[in-house]
């Protein structure tokens, strides 16, 4: 496995492998790897001849009151992962090879970046798309990776993809739970044991969303307010939002045969949780 850290070097080695006619499979990250990180990798490795996974904490999609200083590190762990799944690149730059000091350029998405995690985390979106853009002039993948769990950010690279002509074809791999059905993320490690097991209220609202659904149809401002309600009642828990949208825009908009993305956004104590499921309208 080969660890580069300058834009020239991912740049001229995934020419090469091109050159050579060998497809790229890739997997953007942040670093503190997990089961759900590596199961994009292992789909990577599936689609592609040359799988190369970037580690890079981006400082731009992180607002001044979040947890960037804080955001977990394990790049030895995160190493060894990476050699386990036979990945062929680790693209480890530092801040200064991404974003020069005088950087001025982003990517917007003027419309469902603004919707959902857009409403309190209203820089965030336009730092993914910018880095991931980056990202993928300097690699050209033939396939990238992302997971369900980040289910508007999936749905935005989509999007930026298609109006920026982008050749990379987007893959969205499904959500990894714990045992107990938390869904995997880097911030759970900031949970204490009580926060930890309040924050199974996200996946225990999803499936009482699932079951209900099937129950009674399509009683969305009913099942909004009762997750909203339930959410509410358990400790150490605060709802930012609970939306029925439509998968495809977004919006409040369904017609019969519709995929209904159900996403939540809690705070259990002072992290911020995310979680998601896909229902048929």
């Amino acid at each position: 496995m080969k660890v580069i850290k300058s834009s020239r070097e991912i740049r001229e080695w995934s020419r090469t492998q091109q050159q050579k006619g060998s497809s790229i499979g890739f997997v953007p990250t942040m670093g503190f790897l997990h089961k759900g990180h590596l199961s994009l990798v292992q789909k990577a490795r599936a689609l592609s001849d040359k799988v190369i996974v970037s580690i890079f904490i981006n400082p731009t999609q992180f607002a001044p009151n979040e947890d960037l200083d804080n955001y977990p590190i394990d790049l030895e762990g995160d190493l060894e992962k990476c050699r386990a799944e036979n990945v062929d690149v680790v693209f480890i730059p530092h801040k200064n090879e991404m974003y020069s000091d005088f950087h001025q350029t982003y990517v917007i998405n003027q419309e469902i970046g603004q919707l959902l995690c857009g409403q309190t985390r209203p820089t965030h979106f336009r730092g993914v798309t910018t880095i991931v853009a980056k990202l993928f002039n300097l690699i050209d993948p033939d396939f990238a990776v992302f997971g369900q769990k980040d289910a508007q950010q999936s749905i935005i690279i989509k999007n930026m993809v298609r109006d920026l002509s982008y050749r990379t074809q987007i893959i969205i791999e499904p959500i990894v739970r714990e045992e107990d059905g938390l869904a995997m993320s880097s911030r759970n490690k900031y949970l204490s044991p009580r926060q930890r097991k309040n924050a199974l209220v996200l996946s225990q609202c999803l499936k009482f969303a699932e079951n209900e659904f099937k129950r009674t149809g399509r009683d969305i401002n009913n099942l909004e307010k009762e997750i909203k309600n339930r959410i509410g009642e358990t400790p150490d828990c605060k709802v930012d939002y609970v939306e029925f949208v439509n998968e495809a825009s977004l919006t409040k908009k369904f017609v019969p045969g519709d995929k209904v993305l159900l996403a939540l956004a809690v705070f259990v104590g002072s992290t911020r949780l995310i979680d998601n499921t896909v229902l048929t309208y």
